[in-house]
């Protein structure tokens, strides 16, 4: 089930005409009230965010479910009229999966939700790594360091997952921006460098075991 936010109502339609014709199921709103009414009933698989919306903005939504624990898992991709390069790592750095400015084709559209579907469905296993004292359950989604939990959002959780999927192999930068992210934009340095650091810090004394391999990207053992 794929929930569209969206105030265009001919935006609306062709999404949902598009995504109905490919066989996904689709439930389409077009005030956060009403979503919001929906979301508590059901749980969708992804959903389509306009950010420009009657009584509350899609920033503020999409920070209110990475925020709350039973939502915090579900892809989201933004639609927004907003295309300069701070409201998109804005909107990045906030949670968001992906992010398609207007206008747009319906077939990148339809792409790219087949990706963030693609890249959830990659982790969403039974598997659960470890690396001396620190452990990560895919299925549960938790991570605990000497017995204690420690709090991640959505991209750090994946991030340490890949890392620790693989350990000693080295992920380059714009590998990990793929596969968490799944696009490239200007400045990948700075976004997994900084969800690496908050990482490191939020994992204190087993931040350590990720090491920054110089010019390379990241890795967690030998």
């Amino acid at each position: 089930m794929i929930y569209i936010l969206e105030d265009d109502l001919n935006i609306r339609k062709l999404i949902t005409y598009t995504l109905n014709k490919e066989g996904f199921k689709v439930k389409d709103f077009a005030k956060p009230s009403d979503f919001y009414t929906a979301l508590d009933k059901e749980m969708p698989d992804l959903c389509l965010l306009d950010i420009m919306l009657p009584e509350e903005d899609g920033l503020s939504i999409l920070r209110r479910l990475k925020h709350d624990a039973k939502y915090k898992n579900i892809p989201i991709i933004l639609i927004t009229a907003k295309s300069s390069e701070y409201d998109k790592v804005l909107g990045l750095d906030e949670g968001a999966d992906d992010y398609v400015a207007k206008p747009f084709g319906i077939m990148e559209l339809l792409a790219r939700i087949r990706a963030v579907l693609r890249r959830y469905q990659v982790i969403s296993n039974d598997e659960v790594y470890t690396y001396k004292d620190l452990s990560l359950d895919v299925l549960k989604h938790q991570v605990r360091y000497k017995d204690n939990e420690v709090v991640l959002t959505r991209k750090e959780f994946d991030i340490l997952a890949i890392l620790l999927g693989k350990p000693g192999i080295c992920h380059t930068r714009d590998e990990l921006l793929n596969q968490v992210w799944g696009y490239d934009y200007i400045d990948t340095t700075r976004t997994v460098d900084v969800h690496i650091r908050t990482l490191r810090q939020k994992l204190g004394e087993a931040g350590d075991y990720i090491e920054t391999v110089r010019g390379v990207g990241y890795k967690i053992g030998d």
